[in-house]
């Protein structure tokens, strides 16, 4: 088993034509974090002389808690190899991995059972990267794409990470580092709101198609441990562009963003707690339905704050951005919506000491201020709809992806009815 600072490994390998070949013995990778994959490669090739490219995972016996829901709201890292330190559950992991011919007979390699042979059967909800020949084919994209910029790889492309919210590359080139990112249908606007926020501090995009996107490097490293200096820049960055984008919510709507206000929030919610209602408690589901009925209402309460509808973030934590000093970039635009800008509070103060949020929400509210918005009442009104809209999101998740990958994501809704029905709870007791 892992140790909380590795992980154990299995992986079934095919060819890329699907063939199945039969699963490796197990070993040990670098780092417990299931979804980042670049220790799995490297162990591969050091432990069993193997390139391999991996494709999914298959089975995990236990998942580090910074994967779960108490730990982040969507995808938890952004272009980089490194990874918030975690208190993690020691982790055996099965993938899916490629490989670009059988390998040398001396490798022994358990046989292929009925479970391993249903692999690379076919599936709706089944991620292009997590297809044998899949990754290579969106390489092929990219070198052709880097081609017409007069631009070459010089080394080998690098896997960083494989989940079903996205893949991602490491492309060394003679113009330096570039990352290859592609995510989900669902996630497929983020170029293009990139792309359009160009202006303000985000990626740079060389690159991108529907599915995919080309960005350059971006100096310094992902501010899990960020100061609160560094926290106030990335609000102050934020609610830059939330204003900027404040006359844009139908083009925005147009790129495809999904409607987070409080109508399409209301049908969403309904949803989704339909889904899971027969396995929660009955308090906490009639509590959440009364907080879901009183939507009409709460829509009106909010206008008169003053606070407009415009671009969400969706996944604003202090990890999702990235830089040196105060020289910062907001990455990881795949979660980005439409509905009210303080919903991007709660994902970035959970991950906080509970000073640093005081002092993060405290500064959120200043930066709306002097737009003679009441920011303080419309961040109450928000506080259990911004819980219930992470129950949404990751019931989202569960609908679009395949059974395997759901590992990532099987229970977390269960936290965010619970926090909704806690925090309407209490706004109900305080009258």
């Amino acid at each position: 088993m892992g140790d909380g600072r590795s992980r154990e490994v299995e992986l079934e390998l095919c060819l890329p034509t699907g063939e199945m070949l039969g699963t490796t013995a197990s070993f040990t990778a670098a780092e417990p974090w299931t979804q980042f994959v670049h220790p799995v490669v490297a162990a591969a090739r050091e432990q069993l002389g193997l390139d391999v490219t991996v494709l999914r995972v298959r089975d995990v016996e236990t998942l580090p808690i910074w994967a779960s829901a108490s730990a982040s709201a969507s995808e938890p890292a952004s272009t980089s190899t490194s990874a918030p330190a975690s208190a993690s559950a020691p982790v055996r992991v099965r993938y899916l991995a490629e490989v670009a011919a059988r390998p040398d007979p001396s490798l022994s390699l358990l046989p292929v059972d009925a479970e391993a042979a249903a692999a690379t059967r076919p599936d709706p909800l089944r991620m292009p990267w997590a297809t044998p020949g899949g990754p290579a084919t969106t390489l092929s994209w990219a070198d052709s794409r880097l081609a017409e910029l007069c631009v070459s790889r010089v080394a080998p492309a690098v896997q960083v990470r494989s989940w079903n919210l996205s893949s991602l590359w490491l492309l060394t080139t003679d113009a330096g580092t570039v990352w290859l990112k592609q995510v989900p249908p669902f996630f497929a606007h983020e170029g293009a709101v990139i792309e359009r926020m160009s202006r303000h501090a985000v990626p740079r995009v060389l690159a991108r198609r529907d599915d995919a996107v080309l960005l350059a490097e971006i100096p310094g490293e992902d501010l899990y441990e960020a100061s609160r200096a560094q926290l106030a820049t990335m609000i102050d960055l934020l609610v830059a562009m939330q204003r900027d984008c404040i006359d844009d919510v139908d083009d925005l709507l147009a790129l495809g963003l999904p409607d987070w206000r409080l109508p399409a929030l209301a049908e969403l919610g309904s949803h989704a707690l339909g889904v899971w209602a027969d396995r929660l408690p009955h308090e906490l589901r009639t509590t959440v339905e009364s907080l879901i009925a009183g939507f009409d209402d709460r829509a009106r309460r909010l206008d008169a704050c003053g606070l407009p509808d415009t671009l969400v973030h969706g996944d604003f934590h202090s990890g999702n951005v990235r830089g040196i000093g105060l020289d910062l970039t907001v990455l990881d635009w795949g979660d980005s919506g439409v509905g009210h800008p303080l919903l991007d509070v709660a994902a970035f103060t959970q991950r906080l000491p509970s000073a640093d949020a005081a002092f993060a929400r405290a500064h959120w509210m200043r930066r709306w201020a002097d737009t003679g918005a009441d920011a303080a009442e419309a961040l109450r009104l928000l506080d259990p709809v911004a819980a219930l809209r992470q129950a949404i999101i990751y019931q989202g998740f569960l609908e679009r992806i395949e059974a395997d990958e759901r590992v990532y994501h099987r229970d977390d809704p269960v936290p965010w009815f619970t926090q909704a029905a806690r925090l309407a709870g209490d706004e109900r007791a305080a009258g």
